[in-house]
C-alpha cells in the first residue's frame, strides 16, 4: 500500500495509508447503489409517470420536475463529503476519507473542486457523447461505447499510477483519500472531526504545538477509557498552565475534548 507522510509546522511526521484502487472502487460502487436505490424509490414508489400524465403536453414542467428529482444524485458526493467531513456513505462503509495533503480537513472550495472535476475523471463521456451525436457518423454506437469506457478509465488510471493515488480532481484540489484502519490509526493523530458550523471556545489553544495536541489526545483517550480520573485532572491542570485558559467547562472530559476540537479549528483555519 502507498503511504503519505505529512510534516507539520512543528516538524512532527504523521503517516497515513493511502486508499487503494480496490477500496475506492468499492466505495464508488456502494455510492452508486445508494443513488440507484433513490432513483428507483422516486420513479416507481412515487410513480413519476403520474407526473408525466398530470403535465401531459407541458414538456418544460416535466423536464423541470426531472431535473429536481436528479439534483440529490448529481450533488450527492459534494454534499455528503461536506456534511460527513470527507466521506460519502460508501466511503464511510469502506473506512476511507478525504483529507487535505497537509493532513487537515479540506475546505468547502476543495470539496467543490473535487466534485466538479469528476466530469474529467469519470464523466468525460458526457462531453464526448454530445460531440459524437453532433457529428454525422455511421459509427456513432461504436464511438459512444469507446467514449464511455475511456471516460470512466481516466480517473481510475490516475488513481493507480499517481504517487498518492490521486485522480485529477484530487491533484487540483490538493486532496488525498486515506484508509482509516491502518497501523497509524486516524484517531492517533491530532485530527478531530468538527462540523463546518463549529464555534471555538478557547483561542489560547494556539499556544500548543502539534506535538502537544497529539500527546494530549493520546493521554486523554487512554485515561478516559480506563476511567483514570487522576490523570484527567493532571492533564487539565497542565493545559490550563501552558495556555492560560480560563475554563468554562465543569468536567475534565468536556474541557479536554473542546480544547482538542478548538486546536483543530484554529490550525485548520490558518
Amino acid at each position: 500500500m502507498k503511504t503519505l507522510q505529512i510534516k507539520t509546522a512543528q516538524n512532527v511526521n504523521i503517516n497515513f495509508t493511502v486508499a487503494n484502487i480496490g477500496q475506492r472502487l468499492l466505495a464508488f460502487f456502494l455510492d452508486n447503489i445508494i443513488k440507484f436505490a433513490y432513483l428507483y424509490f422516486v420513479y416507481y414508489v412515487f410513480d413519476f409517470q403520474a407526473v408525466e400524465r398530470l403535465f401531459s403536453g407541458d414538456n418544460w414542467t416535466i423536464k423541470a420536475v426531472g431535473i429536481l428529482v436528479l439534483i440529490p444524485v448529481t450533488f450527492y458526493s459534494l454534499y455528503s463529503e461536506i456534511l460527513l467531513g470527507g466521506q460519502t456513505l460508501g466511503k464511510k462503509l469502506v473506512n476511507i476519507k478525504v483529507i487535505n495533503e497537509d493532513g487537515f480537513k479540506p475546505s468547502i472550495t476543495d470539496y467543490v473542486m473535487r466534485w466538479f472535476l469528476r466530469i474529467v475523471d469519470f464523466n468525460l463521456v458526457v462531453l464526448i457523447g454530445v460531440y459524437i451525436y453532433s457529428v454525422d457518423s455511421n459509427n456513432q454506437d461504436f464511438l459512444l461505447g469507446l467514449a464511455f469506457v475511456a471516460g470512466k478509465l481516466i480517473g481510475f488510471l490516475l488513481i493507480i499510477f499517481t504517487n498518492k493515488s490521486q485522480r485529477f480532481g484530487d491533484i487540483i484540489a490538493n486532496t488525498v483519500v486515506i484508509y482509516l484502519k491502518d497501523a497509524a490509526k486516524f484517531s492517533d493523530t491530532i485530527l478531530e472531526n468538527i462540523s463546518n458550523v463549529y464555534k471555538p471556545t478557547y483561542p489560547n489553544v494556539i499556544r500548543l504545538s502539534d506535538n502537544d495536541a497529539r500527546i494530549i489526545k493520546s493521554t486523554f483517550h487512554i485515561a478516559k477509557k480506563n476511567n483514570d480520573f487522576k490523570t484527567l485532572i493532571k492533564l487539565r491542570s497542565k493545559i490550563l498552565e501552558v495556555t492560560d485558559i480560563k475554563s468554562v467547562h465543569k468536567t475534565d472530559n468536556e474541557f479536554i475534548d473542546v480544547v482538542l476540537k478548538d486546536y483543530n479549528y484554529y490550525t485548520q483555519s490558518m
